[in-house]
């Protein structure tokens, strides 16, 4: 008997609604035969399926079984087509009769018949979500990440014969309860408070500044100069994601199988640290089954790249794209996938190859050529892209010492929450978030300045000889200064204060 089931695809972090059609030809050969361009997992899935339905207490089929896959155009990856083929299977050979309907089934078999858990669930339900599909089956593994999506029956499963018992109305199962204000759920704070991090008051400023508008930063000093403890205290300043952008960076994580078993839903901005020998691949992502690489699992928090110059050229040249429009591409040969990359920048270095060309108690054993060869490994493209360059200069005794409070990370995050909720208020009708994000017309119009400023701004241009990119990316800083300051117009001073942070343009 034909029968039709319905599954889905993940393509990138979007969906593909696949049915799943079989039908028995009664010949003497017993062949179990999956079409419509699957790859080897689905193809080892004839095996896992048959053994499934034998030990769930069902009969393997007696006759030529042929499962398509459909559309036959886009290709099948992975094991989670399983549970829909058994199904399928059962229905076609008249073991069950059920009504499957507006149903969605997904996950991978064992050979004993349970359901095991499967990557992607979150696209996969919004997916189903927005199709109006009422009944969506999952991995009982996968519940969490599931339970960020209300408005559909979620029905998480441990076994084949579970969902048969659920479908004949034998066992009903109970719906997945959805979670409600995830964004309020308490995560613990950051390990590294800002208030641990002695002296280094522009760097801090800096970086104040790059958690308020979401600015790139690149911070030069010699070894030990604190580069790393900044960059990692950024973390405890940024706020808090909102549910949006928890549902967002958990889609990313979900598709990349990299979801704690413990912690199915991602809370705390991603900080991500790829070592300097990563390649391409591992940065922006691809692979045969394009998946994210570290700038996407970045995304709305922070990559920070250590020994930034130790990259290779044509890693750091990839980074172009996503610092300008937040988003990656993928090409392959059957199609190009994009992932969201929308994080912020934290690069460090030292100045020269040994490090201390501009340590005054240290001498720099570098020749010239190599100081020039070495800072030359960062395009121009690419520092023109980083809103701020700051030094980073070594700490002496004397404020090592000290037993002076430092500013705590608490008390500098409630200013940074006073300027995202006057950007807030800003780009309310708009698809922007931060100041960082403004195109070249949301400058024009967010941005005005007075004749001070436009004098200031045009001096720079012309000494400095910067470029029309690095013109808007002043313009935006200047913004997020005056929105620390709580300021309705910019001022000369903000103009004065972003430019300080193009020394390494």
């Amino acid at each position: 008997m034909f029968t039709k089931v319905n599954s889905c695809a993940n393509t990138g972090l979007n969906c593909e609604l696949i049915e799943i059609e079989t039908d028995q030809i009664r010949t003497d050969q017993t062949k179990f035969v999956i079409v419509g361009l699957p790859d080897t997992a689905i193809q080892e899935a004839r095996e896992r399926v048959r053994l499934a339905i034998k030990n769930s207490g069902f009969k393997t089929p007696r006759y030529k079984t042929i499962v398509n896959l459909a559309p036959a155009d886009l290709r099948k990856e992975g094991p989670a087509y399983d549970l829909g083929i058994a199904l399928s299977v059962l229905i076609a050979t008249n073991q069950i009769v059920c009504q499957i309907e507006s149903s969605i089934f997904v996950g991978e078999l064992a050979l004993n018949g349970n359901v095991r858990q499967t990557n992607g669930i979150l696209p996969i339900t919004i997916f189903a979500k927005e199709k109006g599909i009422k009944n969506l089956f999952i991995p009982k593994d996968n519940a969490d990440e599931a339970s960020l999506i209300s408005g559909l029956n979620i029905y998480a499963v441990e076994s084949l014969s579970d969902v048969v018992l659920h479908l004949q109305g034998t066992k009903p199962l109970t719906t997945v309860k959805p979670r409600l204000n995830i964004n309020l759920e308490i995560e613990a704070p950051s390990e590294i408070d800002m208030s641990f991090v002695h002296g280094q008051e522009q760097a801090k400023r800096a970086l104040e500044i790059a958690a308020s508008g979401a600015h790139n930063v690149l911070m030069s000093g010699p070894p030990g100069s604190g580069k790393t403890l900044l960059a990692r205290s950024l973390a405890s300043i940024l706020p808090a994601m909102s549910e949006e952008e928890i549902i967002e960076v958990t889609k990313i994580y979900s598709v990349a199988g990299l979801l704690p078993k413990d912690k199915a839903i991602i809370r705390r901005r991603p900080f991500r640290s790829p070592h300097h020998t990563s390649s391409g691949v591992a940065l922006v992502g691809g692979g045969r089954i394009p998946s994210p690489g570290e700038i996407s699992l970045a995304h709305r928090g922070i990559l920070f790249l250590d020994e930034f110059p130790e990259f290779t050229r044509q890693v750091l040249e990839n980074l172009r794209q996503p610092l300008e429009d937040g988003t990656v591409s993928i090409s392959r040969a059957h199609g190009t996938l994009s992932f969201p990359a929308n994080f912020t920048l934290i690069a460090s270095q030292n100045p020269c190859p040994c490090g201390y060309a501009s340590d005054p108690e240290k001498n720099c054993t570098c020749t010239t050529n190599q100081i020039l060869n070495y800072q030359k490994k960062i395009s121009g493209p690419i520092l023109d892209r980083i809103d701020l360059h700051i030094e980073v200069p070594r700490i002496n005794f004397e404020k090592m010492q000290s037993t002076a409070q430092n500013e705590s990370s608490a008390t500098i995050r409630q200013r940074i929450e006073k300027a995202l909720e006057i950007q807030a208020q800003r780009f309310m009708q708009t698809d922007l978030k931060y100041n960082n994000e403004m195109r070249a017309q949301d400058v024009k119009k967010y941005c005005p300045l007075d004749q001070p400023s436009i004098d200031l701004l045009r001096s720079a241009m012309n000494q400095l000889h910067l470029s029309a990119r690095a013109y808007h990316r002043i313009l935006k800083v200047s913004r997020t200064i005056a929105d620390l300051e709580q300021a309705e117009k910019i001022s000369s001073k903000h103009i004065a204060e972003a430019l300080q942070y193009r020394s390494l343009s």
